[in-house]
């Protein structure tokens, strides 16, 4: 058993609450279980309950054990000389205040039925690899779009953690953030960490100055992406060879050297010498591309700005000295879906929010012309009946999965709740 089963019981009453008695005998009731805010300090705030002929205002402490008090050295901490009463499940020692009064207990598990009991340990058992994959398609539809609305706005929070973090390295500069944003998506999963490495290295004001030059950007990101190392006959890497360090020496920068890029099992459009190409040719035809980016508000808008290919040396060539059949490799829709869920979205959410100004339903809409994503756990949550319609819908199962699912989080989730309860 968790403690978060014992909030859930204390948050919505899921017990005998007309004949509550304290461990120490005396009558309970409760007026106000108090304002549950996950914050430090006591689980519910605000509570107001009457103890005997005593009415009391303060805070409740909820534990499995009683003991649990002194294990997490509450007694130590000012912020729990106002609990009122103690809520656990097993009450195995007494608990006193500074002033050497008792604090009343509530043994929870005299006054739950064992059916509530019985139904919390089938949602959350191990077995299975959600809780409630055998239940999850017979949830009410409104319950179940209200939460998938709070996991995308989860999602976009904890992505734009990454956004201010990038802000504050780069002293405020939103193009510099989106250069860092989406140079760590160009190189996806396999390459997302090298190409991140690569943006950081370079000060976006030189991808500004140079950006008139596709060659010069291309020897930026293949020098110092390591691909420019060693010596080769091809005529296109000595000239980008000569040009970074040309430039190395022209802004006395000091060569850096990043996590190798990965060609392995990677298709060959998706391989590293293409998206460094394709990036650079982005920011060769554009200049200012955040104001540009964050004004997107459809997926033709973002295919029609988007529309940069990788640079003529490499409509035949996959790498430097290797020769293949001629093809154009602009960037697809496909990948440019993955943009739109990683950094359009995301950016977008992270300027709006330091604006003061939320635009959640408008990025919503957003999402919802997007194609939704294809991996082993949206297949898994389509094998229990939930196919999702677009990306929003996707980006939604995801957070489930991965925030609630995989951690056995059933009792902060909607549809945990909604499942205990109509049990």
């Amino acid at each position: 058993m968790k403690e978060d089963f014992l909030h859930y019981l204390w948050k919505f009453k899921k017990f005998d609450t007309l004949n509550l008695k304290s461990a120490q005998g005396e009558l309970i009731t409760i007026l106000k279980s108090g304002d549950y805010l996950e914050l430090s300090g006591p689980d519910f705030f605000n509570a107001q309950i009457e103890i005997g002929n005593q009415k009391w205002a303060g805070n409740v402490e909820i534990h499995l054990k009683s003991s649990d008090w002194y294990l997490h050295n509450h007694e130590k901490d000012p912020a729990y000389q106002n609990v009122i009463l103690h809520v656990v499940w097993e009450n195995d020692t007494a608990i006193f205040r500074e002033d050497n009064t008792e604090i009343p207990v509530l043994v929870l598990k005299d006054f739950v039925d064992k059916e509530i009991l019985a139904n919390y340990k089938a949602l959350v058992s191990p077995k299975t690899w959600i809780s409630c994959e055998k239940q999850i398609k017979g949830i009410d539809s409104f319950v179940f779009k209200s939460w998938q609305e709070r996991l995308f706005f989860e999602r976009l929070e904890r992505k734009a953690k990454f956004i201010y973090e990038l802000l504050e390295e780069t002293n405020q500069d939103w193009e510099a953030v989106l250069f860092c944003l989406l140079a760590k998506n160009f190189g996806l999963n396999t390459n997302g960490v090298s190409f991140l490495q690569i943006a950081k290295s370079i000060p976006f004001s030189i991808i500004r100055k140079e950006s008139f030059e596709n060659e010069n950007l291309e020897a930026l990101f293949f020098g110092t992406a390591g691909l420019l190392i060693g010596e080769k006959e091809d005529v296109y890497f000595k000239d980008l060879k000569f040009r970074y360090f040309y430039l190395l020496n022209k802004y006395q920068l000091e060569r850096t050297f990043v996590e190798p890029v990965q060609f392995f099992k990677l298709r060959p459009d998706n391989f590293p010498t293409i998206r460094l190409s394709q990036l650079a040719g982005l920011y060769h035809k554009y200049q200012n591309l955040f104001s540009k980016i964050n004004d997107l508000k459809s997926l033709a808008s973002v295919y029609n700005l988007f529309n940069v290919s990788a640079s003529s040396y490499w409509q035949n060539h996959y790498q430097f000295d290797k020769e293949s059949p001629r093809k154009s490799k602009p960037l697809s829709k496909a990948f440019l879906d993955l943009i739109v869920i990683n950094t359009i979205i995301p950016i977008q959410f992270a300027y709006s929010a330091v604006l003061g100004e939320p635009i959640v339903e408008d990025l919503i809409d957003f999402m919802n012309e997007v194609a939704s994503e294809k991996n082993a756990v949206i297949d898994k949550f389509v094998s229990f009946g939930i196919k999702p319609k677009n990306a929003f819908e996707s980006q939604t199962l995801l957070e489930l999965k991965n925030e609630y699912c995989n951690h056995k989080a059933c009792l902060k989730c909607s549809i945990g709740v909604e499942l205990l309860k109509n049990n």
